[in-house]
């Protein structure tokens, strides 16, 4: 079993990414855990759009 994770700042550049994973490596996936992080800088609104995809 294998893991990979992933982390953007939008959630299309992550949907991109695992689509991209998917397409190319053809894994046997087992479970995806999916997760948001929201951060506060000054007046600006930081994102992080994660996830981990178990595999074989």
């Amino acid at each position: 079993m294998k893991v990979k994770v992933f982390d953007e700042s939008h959630e299309k550049d992550l949907e991109k990414a695992i689509n991209d994973f998917i397409s190319t490596e053809n894994p046997e996936i087992m479970d995806i855990k999916f997760s948001v992080s929201i951060g506060v800088f000054s007046e600006e609104q930081i994102y992080c759009f994660s996830a981990l995809i178990v595999y074989r």
